[in-house]
């Protein structure tokens, strides 16, 4: 078991700690500009997808803005009440800036993975998308890439579907166990036969459960948050130039100054919108919509949903608040946010925040289970797979939850993340001309006075895509 520990942390000094963060940041800025910075120009399209006028017209379909809510509840997760804390704790409110600025360069990364996985869909028999990274390496790249898109399928059913899972259930658990006293084993109970019901019952189930929950649980945060900030609303200046100031070293709030705002805002704001990492492609491809890249657009905004908005909630809360003290060592974690809830507005805070973490966690536990099975399809097309993988990820819950040590069982989560991501990256940069190709089509329709732009197929008879998924006419 040590050999192994030693060599997934190899793995993951190779990727998280030497080369794949700056990487992401490098590829994100280089695709901002190629992009002729997209994700600003249809900034104010994004809200579109928000509307019941802009959906598909077949009412078996996963509408964009299903496909969004999903993304949101996977994207949105612990790293946005316990992730923030601890880039707070570690680089000071500096990081929030870091985070901020990582989320606007990674919107543009978001679109381009997403769309190239939209181009590259698959209809299923039954009517319904696949796609992701792995679909986009086998028909852009071609069969003989075949390798390496197994390689990113396996990464991602062992830290999304498996260890990623396992985690989730022990935060809920953990949580409601410190606030409300329930014993680990009735929650995860619970957790696990309510997700094998959602998971039971398919991507159809899936986006139904999470456009009902994904909602509530980031309105009620956000509206949790303006409260505390409208309390708090003389304070809010100081804060704010609290951050910048110290995003810049021009006031150091904690050992290692601005380098620790910027590596740890970075890190924590990669970890917490995925933007880059391969993961997110894999429900954007499941949306019936007209053009790929509206769908890229629309899951630019979910970044842009995760960090701007529910990150900097969980930000604003702890700097507003008098538990937090810059460069001191102690309440870290999601005990900071906890308290400092608690500071603002009383003992039954905790209470909501146990609500919160709950709601967040389920929406990743049947997220992430969706990018295992996806994944799994890959490798292999036998639908026994499928329902094992259902079984095996339902007892993983349970087990996350009521046995919080069997977590570290799944130390390989963050290293196979970081190969996921390695080999999402490539893909993309072989195909991001094929991406700008579109990209000018959708503009091109635009300033032809084209409301809605509609893919066509015959401008892209070079390339392996599922002609029954793109008509060249629109969906209604």
């Amino acid at each position: 078991m040590a050999y192994l520990e030693g060599f997934f942390g190899l793995i993951g000094d190779l990727t998280w700690g030497w080369s794949l963060i700056p990487l992401l940041v490098v590829f994100g800025i280089f695709i901002t500009a190629l992009t002729g910075f997209a994700q600003f120009r249809y900034f104010k399209r994004m809200f579109r997808v928000l509307s019941s006028k802009n959906q598909s017209g077949d009412p078996n379909a996963i509408s964009a803005r299903e496909a969004l809510f999903i993304s949101v509840g996977g994207r949105v997760g612990g790293g946005n009440i316990a992730g923030v804390a601890v880039a707070i704790t570690l680089g000071g409110p500096g990081a929030v800036f870091w985070m901020w600025a990582i989320a606007l360069i990674g919107m543009a990364t978001s679109l381009v993975e997403c769309s190239l996985a939209q181009l590259y869909k698959e209809r299923q028999p039954d009517g319904s998308f696949r796609g992701g990274p792995a679909r986009s390496i086998l028909h852009g790249l071609g069969q003989e890439y075949r390798w390496l898109a197994v390689i990113y399928a396996i990464c991602l059913i062992a830290a999304f579907g498996l260890g990623f899972n396992a985690f989730q259930g022990n935060t809920v658990a953990g949580a409601v166990n410190d606030s409300l006293g329930i014993n680990r084993v009735v929650t995860g109970g619970l957790l696990a036969v309510v997700a094998g019901f959602i998971i039971f019952g398919g991507i159809h189930r899936i986006a139904k459960t999470a456009d009902v929950v994904v909602p509530i649980m980031a309105i009620g945060y956000i509206v949790m948050a303006l409260v505390i900030i409208l309390m708090n609303i003389g304070s809010l200046p100081g804060v704010i130039i609290d951050i910048v100031s110290n995003a810049f070293g021009f006031e150091e709030a904690v050992g290692g100054g601005m380098g620790a705002a910027i590596a740890q805002g970075l890190r924590r704001g990669l970890f917490s919108n995925e933007a880059g990492l391969g993961s997110a492609p894999n429900v954007a491809a499941t949306a019936d919509v007209r053009h790929p890249i509206s769908q890229g657009i629309t899951q630019s905004f979910s970044v842009f949903i995760d960090t701007i908005f529910i990150c900097s909630c969980t930000a604003f809360v702890i700097l507003l608040g008098g538990v937090y003290v810059p460069g001191a060592e102690g309440i870290d974690g999601i005990a900071l946010t906890q308290q400092s809830l608690v500071w603002h507005l009383g003992e039954w805070a905790q209470y909501l925040l146990s609500l919160m973490i709950l709601l967040f966690a389920f929406s990743s536990i049947i997220y992430n289970y969706y990018l295992g099975e996806n994944a799994l399809t890959v490798i292999t097309d036998n639908p026994l797979a499928v329902q094992v993988l259902r079984v095996v990820i339902i007892l993983i819950v349970f087990l996350g939850a009521t046995a919080p040590g069997a977590t570290a069982v799944f130390f390989f989560s963050d290293p196979m993340m970081g190969i996921l991501a390695v080999v999402n990256l490539i893909a993309i940069m072989m195909l991001l001309p094929i991406c700008l190709r579109m990209l000018r089509d959708f503009r091109s329709q635009l300033n032809e006075g084209i409301e809605r732009p509609v893919l066509n197929p015959d401008n892209y008879k070079d390339l392996d895509i599922d002609r029954t998924v793109w008509t060249g006419r629109a969906k209604d």
